[in-house]
């Protein structure tokens, strides 16, 4: 049954829509069959999987104020085990229509029944940037939140306030909620600041903290825009290289190995179309032992 995660911050622009793209890429990379659930009505994980609104019908709002299945909402990405709920420019105002339905807190808690959860090994919500319905309501369904904080003094503002909703929500709604853990984006080794904010997260929330650091990269800012993840635009980047290595954290955290599921062959078609390059890429720029296929 998979593990549903949700990817929370109510301040903007921390790389949450980035790490939620990019981590669902990798683990579907490494083999796991991934489904990433779109809650922003920016859209944003959406285009980052080259999927915009006038091609499907049926989105999250739909599965949220409709009750229509997931299953029928659900789209498959060009990317092998990685699938998109996707969402709508309408959610902007669904938070107001939520607060007169029944049960408006555990709406899509009662979506992502066993039979959707069976189909994936990870379900990943990206949120928007606040701590309204819609974000509760990823409360209310995810067994832990993943929380990315900018590397810089104002992002730590606020995160008392997204700790207090978590335990407000495992007190009222969802008992078994949890921190999945911090991730520090936009990290600039260059700046004293930047060492200073890391130091501090990882004093108050001491194990919680990724040792990954997600550094400022252009190839993350400039792979949306072709509609890819970063492993897909430019397996070299530093920004790769960063995703990567924070999936082999994230599945060492779970206690998980890669699957076999994506062998090395359609890894080639996916990504370069050469051997040789995908083997010299992973060498050369990070530890690929998790996408490396089992031996028997």
């Amino acid at each position: 049954m998979g593990k549903i995660v949700a990817i929370a911050n109510q301040k903007g622009g921390v790389g949450k829509t980035t790490t939620a793209v990019n981590l669902a890429a990798c683990l579907s990379f490494a083999g796991k069959k991934v489904l990433l659930i779109d809650l922003d009505p920016q859209k944003n994980a959406c285009s980052g999987l080259g999927v915009y609104e006038e091609t499907y019908q049926i989105s999250a709002v739909d599965v949220l104020l409709n009750e229509t299945p997931v299953t029928d909402a659900i789209l498959k990405t060009s990317f092998n085990n990685l699938d998109l709920l996707p969402s709508s420019s309408d959610l902007v105002g669904a938070e107001v229509i939520l607060t007169d339905l029944p049960m408006r807190e555990q709406r899509l808690k009662a979506a992502l029944n066993k039979t959707v959860r069976d189909m994936y090994d990870f379900i990943f919500i990206d949120t928007p940037p606040s701590l309204g319905l819609i974000t509760i309501n990823a409360f209310g369904a995810c067994h832990s939140v993943l929380v990315p904080i900018q590397c810089e003094y104002y992002a730590l503002e606020g995160v008392s306030s997204l700790m207090m909703t978590i335990e407000t929500v495992r007190e009222r709604l969802n008992s078994r909620i949890e921190l999945e853990g911090i991730v520090m984006t936009m990290a600039d080794k260059r700046t004293n600041l930047n060492q200073q904010v890391i130091a501090e997260v990882r004093e108050h929330f001491s194990e919680k903290v990724y040792r990954t650091l997600i550094y400022r990269n252009i190839t993350l800012a400039e792979a949306p825009s072709f509609g890819k993840p970063a492993i897909f635009y430019n397996i070299r980047s530093v920004g790769s290289n960063c995703y990567i290595s924070l999936t082999k954290e994230f599945l060492e955290k779970n206690s998980q190995a890669p699957k076999k599921a994506l062998s090395r062959g359609q890894m080639i078609i996916d990504i370069q179309g050469s051997e040789r390059y995908i083997q010299e890429s992973h060498r050369d720029f990070v530890d690929s032992s998790i996408f490396e296929k089992s031996k028997k």
